[in-house]
C-alpha cells in the first residue's frame, strides 16, 4: 500500500486520528539474535492495538543485516524489508552513503514531542540536519557486573570503588583472596571496548560531537589509554574474547565484567546457576568526583523509503520504541535496555531482581541515561576503529614511547583515511 497523493502534514493528521492507512498491512523487519527475539515479544501487545498489521521478523544475523542493507541501499532500496535494524555504531555509514534509502520519520509522525522522549546521545547519530533517519531502540548504559561472593571474600565493598586506581587496588585484593580469579577481562586485539567506554565517560571519542574534526588524541583520550594500559600491566585486565568471557563467567574465573547494560541478559541467560551471586555497580572514573556514565552499543529502527507500508511501519515503531509498554516488554523478556527516558519510571524497572541478589539493577543502570555524553561515529567509524585497535596493540607491545605518541599516530592515520582535520 503506497501513500501517493497526500502531503506529510495530512499524513500525520490521518495517523493521529487512527486512519485505516496505518492500521493494516504486512510488515517485514530485519534484525538479529536477541534483538530479533525481543521484537517478537512486542507483537502480542502491538496486535491488540493493530490487529490487521501482520509483522514478520527475520533473524538474519548481525553481519548479514549490515551487508544486505548496504547492498539493498546501493540498489536503490530493492530487496530491503519495510524496517531495518541499524546499529548506532554504524548508522552514519548508511546516512552518508545513501541519504535517500530511508524515510524521514518526521514525515510520518515523529514529532518533537516524541523525539524528546529519548536522550540526546541516542539521537545524535540518527538525525542529520532536518532528517530523522531512525528511531532510537536499545541503548548500552555502561555498568560493572560483579560477583558478590568474590568481592565479599576479599573484603571489597564496590561502593568504595570510585576511580580506576581503586579498581586496580580492589582487583589485587580479589585475586589474592580468590586464587585463579581475575578482576576483569578485555578483548585487547579484536575490540576497542574498554577505550571507548572510558573515553566516552570522559567526554572524548574518535571524532568531535559535530563530526567535523578528529579528537582521538585529545587529553581525555590520552588519559584513557594510559589507564587501560595500567590496568593491563597490573593484571587487573586480562585478555579474553567474547566467548571466553562467557565461559569465565560460568566457571567462576572472573570477578567483574564491564559492558553496556544489555550484558545483564548475557550473564543471566548464560550462567543461570549463579543466581544471587551477581550484582551491579556504576563504572569508576579517572577521578573520584569525575563522571560515571558512558554508553556502549545500542541500535535503532529505520523505515525503507521504498516501503509500500510506511504508515503501518511507523505505527509499529511508535508502539515498540516510544511506549513504556513496548520497551519494557523487551527489557523483561530479553534484557534489551530501553533508550526511552520514561521507562525508568516503569514499576518493573524498580523491582528487586532475585538473580541479582535482590538489587534493583535496572533502576541503577537506567539512572545514568541522562548523564551520557553524545559520541559521534560518523561515516568513518569503521576506519577509525580499525586504526585505533592497531595503535592500541602496538602501544601495549612497547611500540610507542607513550599513549600520546600512539594516539597522535592514530589521529594522523585517521586524517589520511578520512580527509578530516585533527582538532587543535
Amino acid at each position: 500500500m503506497r501513500f501517493k497523493l497526500i502531503g506529510a502534514t495530512a499524513a500525520v493528521a490521518l495517523l493521529s486520528s487512527g486512519s485505516a492507512f496505518a492500521q493494516s498491512g504486512n510488515l517485514t523487519i530485519w534484525s538479529w539474535n536477541v534483538a530479533a527475539s525481543a521484537l517478537k515479544s512486542t507483537l502480542e501487545g502491538f496486535n491488540k492495538q493493530y490487529p490487521d498489521i501482520k509483522v514478520t521478523i527475520e533473524d538474519l544475523g548481525n553481519n548479514q543485516v549490515f551487508d544486505k542493507t548496504l547492498a539493498g541501499c546501493a540498489a536503490g532500496g530493492d530487496g530491503l524489508p519495510d524496517i531495518v535494524t541499524i546499529e548506532n555504531f554504524e548508522a552514519e555509514i548508511f546516512w552518508n552513503r545513501f541519504p535517500d534509502c530511508f524515510a524521514n520519520l518526521k514525515d510520518l509522525g515523529y514529532t518533537t514531542e516524541i523525539q524528546a522522549k529519548f536522550p540526546d546521545f541516542k539521537r545524535t547519530e540518527l538525525e542529520v540536519d532536518d532528517v530523522a533517519y531512525a528511531m532510537p531502540w536499545d541503548s548500552g548504559p555502561v555498568a560493572v557486573f560483579y560477583r558478590r561472593d568474590f568481592y565479599e571474600k576479599a573484603g571489597v565493598d564496590p561502593a568504595t570503588i570510585k576511580n580506576w586506581d581503586d579498581f586496580i587496588a580492589a582487583g589485587k585484593k580479589i585475586s589474592e583472596a580468590n586464587p585463579g580469579v581475575v578482576m576483569a577481562q578485555a578483548d585487547f586485539n579484536g575490540d576497542s571496548e574498554w577505550f571507548r567506554m572510558i573515553a566516552n565517560e570522559q567526554g572524548c571519542g574518535y571524532f568531535s560531537t559535530d563530526g567535523q574534526t578528529i579528537t582521538i588524541n585529545q587529553p581525555a583520550c590520552v588519559a584513557t589509554l594510559e589507564k587501560v594500559k595500567q590496568m593491563k600491566d597490573a593484571g587487573t585486565l586480562t585478555a579474553a574474547i567474547w566467548d571466553q568471557k562467557i565461559q569465565a563467567n560460568t566457571a567462576g574465573k572472573v570477578a567483574s565484567q564491564m559492558y553496556g547494560g544489555w550484558y545483564e541478559g548475557t550473564i543471566r541467560s548464560g550462567s543461570p546457576d549463579l543466581s544471587g551471586k551477581w550484582g551491579v555497580y556504576m563504572m569508576p572514573s579517572l577521578t573520584a568526583d569525575g563522571p560515571h556514565a558512558a554508553n556502549l552499543g545500542g541500535s535503532s529502527l529505520a523505515i525503507n523509503a521504498n516501503s509500500e507500508n510506511k504508515e503501518a511501519a511507523w505505527a509499529y515503531l511508535n508502539y515498540a520504541l516510544a511506549t513504556n509498554e513496548g520497551q519494557v516488554t523487551m527489557l523483561k523478556s530479553f534484557g534489551l535496555v530501553p533508550s526511552l527516558l520514561s521507562a525508568v519510571q516503569d514499576p518493573f524497572v524498580n523491582e528487586p531482581l532475585p538473580y541479582w541478589g535482590g538489587q534493583k539493577v535496572w533502576a541503577d543502570i537506567l539512572s545514568t541515561l541522562p548523564k551520557i555524553v553524545p559520541s559521534r561515529g560518523t561515516a568513518f567509524q569503521s576506519d577509525a576503529d580499525a586504526i585505533y585497535k592497531a595503535a592500541q596493540t602496538k602501544y601495549f607491545a612497547g611500540g610507542y614511547p607513550d599513549a600520546k605518541a600512539a594516539l597522535d599516530d592514530a589521529a594522523k592515520q585517521i586524517a589520511s583515511a578520512t580527509g578530516l582535520p585533527i582538532a587543535e
